[in-house]
């Protein structure tokens, strides 16, 4: 997640590489660009990254720009601004939409500006086009409003916002009057799905998601202490088992689902990633888990969770699988035998809800 750890793994590959008779100038390093929207270091990783490879090694670099804005509102603006920061900082290969006019207009403004267009004669020829497909973009209605980060009147406005200690705070003041069961019930719940329909409608956004499931946290640590010291039990709805397949160091998506989860009152038991399908599949039968959830963001590790797929079929027929990641489709979940596609956490939550 750091540059420097980047950078020890690209000295692994060159000194790999050259052991293999294969040149610095034909490798590209991927910097990799992770979402903002629940990393916020990942953008100042990325550009870490991408000038040590440029300054100790001379390398060359790749970036899938895009993925920094993941899970945010006028993604275009986010990856515009960054693109502009990564070029600067020495990308050579940027991964990018050629027909997003926000991009282009990054690309022809740096190159002029980094003294890579003469004259600026590319720029000046290109400017009527960006002028004309910027208009109709300056007169779009934006996208909804943030919910306000003020304060709050009660516990399930503090969950729709995000306010973790004002969360925890009414949780221990409706403590006094009210039952732990109850303030789950009447506030967390409601709280929660509240600003999951607000997702799913683009209403809100993942930061914000995020966010509410923290101040849920907080204020259900609260709770259960309580209920503890109380003698309370706060029944799980059932076992989930969560992975990503073996192959995928990707897990970001597959944490938020976990804590979303947890908030719903399941049991989860997370293996974390580039995870064997033997040892999910153990996890499974051992805890006798209803659900399964698997994550893969690249193309290449699909086939390690069909695989998975396919022994649960053999050994837990019981579970129902439930997949995601940034490479799924439904026609992909199809294909290789899954339960249930899930294109972002709430929907995991809401499957689990429904079956």
């Amino acid at each position: 997640m750091t540059a420097d750890g980047r950078l020890a793994i690209a000295d692994k590959i060159y000194k790999t590489a050259e052991s293999y008779g294969i040149e610095k100038k034909d490798i590209l390093i991927d910097a990799l660009a992770m979402t903002i929207s629940s990393e916020p270091e990942a953008g100042r990783a990325a550009l870490g990254t991408l000038d040590g490879i440029r300054e100790r090694y001379d390398g060359h670099t790749v970036l899938g720009v895009s993925n920094i804005s993941f899970g945010l509102p006028q993604r275009e603006i986010i990856n515009a601004a960054f693109y502009t920061m990564a070029l600067s900082h020495g990308l050579n290969a940027a991964i990018i939409n050629p027909n997003s006019e926000p991009m282009m207009r990054a690309y022809y403004a740096y190159r002029a500006l980094a003294g890579l267009d003469a004259n600026c004669q590319e720029f000046i020829e290109k400017a009527p086009s960006m002028a004309a497909a910027a208009a109709p973009a300056a007169a779009a209605s934006s996208a909804p409003a943030a919910a306000s980060l003020g304060s709050a009147d009660s516990l399930s406005a503090c969950v729709e916002r995000g306010l973790k200690d004002g969360a925890a705070a009414f949780a221990a003041q409706m403590l006094k009057e009210h039952s732990a069961l109850d303030i789950i019930n009447s506030e967390l719940i409601p709280g929660l799905n509240k600003v999951g329909k607000d997702f799913e409608t683009g209403k809100a956004f993942l930061p914000q998601l995020l966010m509410s499931a923290e101040a849920a946290k907080s204020a259900f640590e609260v709770l259960k202490s309580h209920m503890a010291g109380a003698g309370e039990v706060r029944e799980k709805k059932g076992t989930i088992v969560l992975a990503t397949v073996k192959g995928d160091i990707h897990d970001i998506g597959k944490n938020i689902v976990k804590v979303l989860l947890e908030n719903y009152d399941y049991e989860v038991i997370d293996l974390g990633k580039d995870v064997d399908p033997s040892v999910i599949v153990s996890a499974v039968v051992e805890k006798h888990a209803e659900y399964c959830g698997l994550s893969a963001l690249m193309t290449t590790t699909v086939p390690a969770m069909e695989e998975t797929i396919k022994q649960l079929r053999e050994a837990a027929p019981w579970c129902k699988v439930m997949v995601g990641g940034a490479v799924m489709t439904q026609a992909y979940a199809d294909m290789i035998g899954a339960d249930a596609y899930c294109k972002d956490a709430m929907a995991g939550v809401n499957y689990a809800e429904r079956n």
